[in-house]
């Protein structure tokens, strides 16, 4: 649909519901909730959120992020709120940056916009120990989330310290601010059954030490049907108003805390869809079945900087949400969503004070019926649930055509304004762009990582220690160290049979070095933490020095008993000897916490200068290296990315920011990468002298590095001559509603995302029966042989463009029996040339 029309729409609906909307700036009043909705000052009201999470984005990108939010038609942002950035020690508290929870809560206010808050203060999240601090867990005799007196006791000290935090900036929508709705725990129903009467009575413990902090707006509890009175319990899932049972009293509102647009990814996955069809379909579903609240988990993901991942999962968050990891908005189904939040504000009234009726119109359809009696208020969604055959109903006298797994959306019970399957907004594709400026003179200079030795470990045992009892999370890495004396008589006595070293891990993974020689590595993954490394290994007569670094890369995020997760060596064995096998495990073991150059903050500028740096030509390969580089700033504001296809594993820092763990070598099922291209905000960057560091710990070729622009300025539209008619514009025609529609013939319509571009190039076009997506257009075995010259006669070098889908156009085209004839046209945005 295009933005003319999305503006009528919007006129339309300020018309239509004056003197029923109460805006968002209305908010000096104590929440509630009925059976219907959540009541804001007394009022109803339907409420489209996204989930942002402060943490996830440079303070500079917030405002950006959430007006862009504001004009996909959402009225609510959703964060969840991070103890462990909050309280990193116990009793020391951080709230500056990107941890600035109040800044970020104010700016979403001054947008005109509401707030939920999930305080959990388990959160899961993809963030790291579920978003607990990991000094709780050494907290004596305590158990995470059940009924235990030092759980409870912190738990609520912290809830407690937020809320008034909230408090005293006047932020809950009863002191005037945009807070509407809290959290307290999530989803705890995953894992309540493994304490028994213990985790009934903390669920029921937890909503009343919320619900007594006073804060004059509802709580909730997601995926909790023995939710508390006053709390709402919610759902979280792909298709709620499907599998979602309903609240547990009759008394309280269908809310949707978490619509997954995606699936987050973790180090091994393939790529992650969700189509933008299928989340309109859930979403229009939900509303046709008394929902009046839908999250989107998430809206905007970010990026997980530094070690705030959890476990196996990767640096890019939910990129496939409607705004990508760079901010940027993802077409179709950033489009197709506002689109949809647009036609279901126009069945507001109905929605929220309508009597409710299901009609059966035939095999597989329905209507959904919302009107209030003796008035003409009246909104229909009618459904196919069929997944492949298209099909007729009839509805009060008129035939629809109703595409396969759709919903369409009847504001005035005659007309079709939104249908979840027909997409009338146009597409886009992601470019990543070299830019010269950031890549010439590349000289990488490299700094070889020091591999320690038992007589130099701080922390001796007679057997390996447990990784995070060590570590205590101030580092991903561990050094284990032991030694072992060999007499000639104890090797092989075959130059070409080697000893091989068998370590048992419990994850997450391990580098193994003898006698500072790297021999190889291995890991576990997201579901089996654990592995066995077994690898040949040459020993000499004497002393034989063992070193192994192991990792986490990022700590659990979910499920019972996480105070007690263990991690790291557990046994290690030398095979082939001579004189048998040689047990290690009750060797002595040395351990030291961290690297060297993270000890030193090597990644700094300051710290950079504690070492001496060598050229690093010829260093591709080796293992635990740290290199380093200056770059320029790309010119211009787009976004800005760093290419590693051909890096191993590590961590990467410019000017002194983290942008996160990369592991390029750890491949999908596809073959590929689950990432390899990193996101570097703009704000983490200088004009020039960047400084970009990397500690590459299995030997990539630092060379290969880029610095890339991101832009989608690729976009494209996909329109066949069966495209239904747009509803051109609206009129009120004694108090009912009338769609005047636009003319018969669908046309492709085609505009630039940013005002001061124009259409410099048409990638391809083609009239007849071309197949793909935007990116990657391919024709068919029919093809109108004008479809480029027309193409571009209508659209290079604009701004916008229209293009009709009819034979007229495109001259006489025979095609194959039941084909039904489609244009796609695709063409790259860029800045108009200044006349000179």
């Amino acid at each position: 649909m295009g933005s003319a029309i999305l503006l009528k729409l919007a006129y339309l609906f300020l018309l239509y519901v004056t003197t029923w909307a109460h805006g968002v700036d209305n908010m000096s009043s104590n929440v509630t909730y009925d059976h219907r909705s959540l009541l804001i000052g007394g009022k109803r009201h339907l409420l489209f959120s996204g989930s942002i999470h402060y943490p996830r984005s440079p303070v500079e990108m917030w405002p950006d992020i959430i007006k862009k939010a504001k004009k996909g038609g959402l009225n609510v942002i959703q964060t969840y709120v991070f103890w462990n950035i909050h309280e990193p020690v116990e009793g020391q508290y951080n709230f500056e940056g990107r941890n600035d929870l109040v800044k970020f809560v104010k700016l979403i206010h001054e947008q005109g916009m509401f707030v939920t808050l999930r305080l959990g203060p388990f959160i899961e999240a993809e963030w790291n120990f579920g978003g607990f601090p990991y000094w709780l867990r050494e907290v004596k005799n305590i158990t995470f989330r059940t009924d235990n007196v030092p759980f409870k006791y912190y738990m609520k000290k912290y809830a407690k310290m937020i809320v008034d935090m909230m408090k005293k900036e006047k932020l809950f929508a009863s002191q005037g601010g945009p807070i509407i709705l809290s959290q307290i725990e999530n989803e705890y129903n995953n894992i309540q059954l493994a304490f028994e009467e213990a985790g009934r009575s903390y669920v029921q413990w937890a909503g009343k030490m919320a619900v007594g902090l006073n804060t004059g707006v509802p709580w909730v509890m997601c995926k909790q049907k023995d939710a508390p009175d006053p709390v709402i319990n919610s759902c979280n899932g792909r298709n709620c108003g499907d599998t979602f049972t309903g609240p547990n009293r009759p008394n309280k509102p269908f809310l949707w805390t978490e619509n997954w647009t995606a699936q987050y990814r973790v180090f091994g996955d393939p790529p992650s869809q969700r189509t933008a069809e299928d989340l309109a379909f859930a979403v229009a579903r939900f509303f046709s079945k008394n929902g009046t609240l839908v999250s989107y988990y998430m809206y905007y993901g970010g990026t997980n900087f530094g070690r705030t991942a959890s476990a196996f999962v990767t640096t890019r968050y939910y990129d496939e949400a409607p705004l990508d990891e760079y901010g940027l908005e993802r077409e179709p189904k950033y489009g197709h969503l506002r689109d949809l939040h647009e036609a279901l504000k126009l069945c507001k009234k109905a929605l929220l004070w309508g009597s409710y009726s299901v009609e059966s119109l035939g095999k597989d359809l329905e209507a959904r019926v919302y009107e209030i009696p003796g008035s003409n208020v009246c909104a229909a969604f009618l459904a196919n649930n069929a997944t492949r055959a298209t099909a007729t109903g009839t509805f009060r006298g008129l035939q629809y055509s109703l595409a396969p797994h759709s919903i369409s959306i009847l504001p005035d019970c005659k007309t079709v304004v939104f249908n979840t399957q027909r997409i009338n907004t146009q597409h886009n594709a992601r470019n990543y762009m070299h830019r010269d400026e950031s890549n010439r003179n590349m000289h990488w200079t490299m700094f070889q990582e020091k591999i320690p030795k038992l007589k130099r470990s701080h922390i001796k045992n007679s057997e390996p220690l447990e990784h995070l009892n060590v570590t205590k999370d101030e580092s991903d890495y561990l050094w284990y160290t032991t030694s072992l004396r060999l007499h000639v008589e104890d090797l092989p006595l075959r130059h070409d049979i080697h000893p091989v070293i068998s370590i048992q891990s419990l994850g997450h993974a391990v580098h193994a070095f003898v006698n500072d020689i790297y021999v190889g590595s291995d890991h576990g993954d997201k579901m089996d933490k654990s592995f066995h490394l077994k690898k040949a290994i040459t020993l000499k007569a004497g002393t034989n020095h063992i070193s192994l670094l192991a990792m986490t890369v990022g700590l659990p995020d979910s499920g019972v008993y996480l105070e007690r997760r263990l991690s790291g060596i557990r046994q290690v064995r030398v095979l082939g000897l001579n004189t048998g096998t040689l047990d290690l495990s009750t060797n002595d073991w040395g351990h030291k916490v961290g690297i060297f150059g993270e000890s030193i903050r090597l990644f700094t500028e300051d710290g950079s200068q504690k070492v001496q740096w060598s050229s690093a030509k010829g260093s591709e390969g080796t293992p635990l290296t740290w290199y380093k580089r200056y770059f320029d700033a790309p010119h211009g504001d787009d976004p800005v990315a760093l290419d590693f296809s051909k890096m191993g594993k590590g961590h990467a820092w410019v000017n002194g920011e983290s942008i996160g763990r990369y592991w390029v070598s750890y491949l999908s099922p596809l073959g590929s990468p689950s990432q390899s291209l990193y996101h570097v905000p703009r704000a983490f960057l200088k004009p020039t002298n960047n400084l970009l560091v990397l500690f590459e710990e299995t030997g990539g070729d630092p060379q290969s590095v880029l610095v890339l622009t991101v832009n989608r300025q690729t976009i494209c539209s996909f329109v066949s001559e069966l495209h239904p008619p747009h509803v051109k514009s609206w009129a009120r025609d004694k108090g009912e509603i009338r769609a005047i529609m636009e003319e018969v013939n669908p046309s492709v319509q085609l505009k630039c995302p940013d005002k001061n571009k124009v259409m410099k190039k048409i990638e391809f076009a083609s009239y007849g029966d071309p197949s793909g997506v935007c990116g990657n257009f391919t024709r068919g075995t029919c093809h109108s042989s004008q479809s480029e010259s027309v193409a571009q006669k209508a659209c290079f070098g604009k701004n916008s463009c229209k293009i009709p889908v009819t034979q007229q156009t495109f001259g006489e085209l025979e095609c194959s029996q039941g084909v039904v004839k489609t244009l796609a046209v695709q063409a790259r945005c860029g800045t108009k040339k200044r006349s000179s």
